[in-house]
């Protein structure tokens, strides 16, 4: 009866998010500073991804690819975006229980799916480079069909673990999260419930993908570094390693910031780290991805400049 009572309380009350700073200044500097980036990550990543779609000339694996991590950015950024800058404007930010467990679940998805998208783009560049004549075989329009249903139900499933542990944890009070979005690792330590398994089960599926991930982008590059330093023409190895080179920036900087937060021992850094990591995680890369991927590939700018030209002129 107890338990049930505690379920009911946080349902009703929901949880108090601490954000990022208490300076009414700082508060409003971070704001504007937020805002712009993340009408910045909007415009970016949908103009990349219509540009994808109406040119001709990126109607190939890697763009199809590439456009659909520039939605599952716009999603990432926005499951916690909104609420932070709420959270700046307000004196108290209160999110509902379902509400905690939707962003929670949201950012979870997005995230995984992220991960396993620049997983399957390293697998695409890998067999460019690699196996550049059976391409068109391996890469195909279906298998980049399957490699995106890979990605979204890995999302789902690693998302859905996360919402179920969560729905298991009991909560007494407290109910204020330390974090600027419904983060899992401070609602488990608001929980005054057994926390063995629902803090192992999300432990386990997030961690599985990012092993996985890791080492289909480490496989495919230590086989396209072999293949690019046993080119004789040095004009194939430029070319060969530029195509590359987007894909390489924007993997580390996920997982350079991916192991700061879940891989470094927790007494090495502070929650006040923490969460100037995550923002630089949730809210700035999804900002850097299109600008990444087109100030360094010449395609994308190509294409740019020919749409540009067509309605100038058109």
């Amino acid at each position: 009866m107890d338990s049930l009572w505690q379920r009911n309380d946080t349902a009703m009350t929901g949880f108090i998010l601490l954000g990022l700073t208490n300076d009414p200044v700082l508060r409003i500097i971070l704001f504007t500073i937020i805002l712009v980036i993340y009408l910045m990550t909007i415009c970016g990543n949908l103009g990349t991804n219509i540009l994808i779609r109406i040119s001709s000339q990126l109607h190939h694996p890697m763009y199809f690819l590439l456009s659909h991590l520039a939605i599952v950015d716009v999603g990432y950024s926005s499951s916690v975006t909104p609420n932070m800058l709420v959270n700046f404007l307000v004196e108290t930010n209160t999110i509902s229980y379902p509400g905690c467990a939707i962003q929670l679940g949201s950012a979870v998805f997005f995230g995984s799916v992220e991960c396993i998208l620049l997983a399957a783009m390293a697998y695409d560049r890998f067999i460019a480079i690699c196996d550049p004549l059976l391409y068109s075989t391996k890469m195909s329009t279906q298998v980049c069909v399957q490699l995106l249903i890979v990605a979204y139900i890995g999302g789902f499933f690693n998302a859905s673990s996360f919402i179920i542990s969560f729905h298991l944890l009991h909560f007494c009070g407290p109910h204020r999260v330390n974090h600027f979005y419904c983060d899992f690792a401070p609602l488990v330590e608001l929980s005054c419930s057994d926390i063995s398994i629902p803090a192992v089960v999300p432990s386990f599926t997030s961690g599985s993908i990012i092993v996985v991930t890791v080492t289909v982008i480490a496989v495919s590059y230590i086989y396209i570094l072999i293949t690019i330093l046993r080119m004789h023409s040095t004009e194939g190895r430029h070319k060969a390693f530029s195509t590359c080179t987007s894909h390489l920036t924007a993997v580390t900087l996920s997982y350079g910031t991916i192991t700061f937060i879940y891989v470094m021992p927790k007494s090495s850094y502070s929650t006040d780290q923490n969460k100037v990591v995550s923002v630089f995680y949730m809210v700035v890369i999804p900002m850097l991805n299109p600008l990444i991927y087109s100030l360094r590939n010449n395609e994308i700018k190509g294409a740019l400049k020919r749409e540009l030209a067509r309605k100038i002129f058109s």
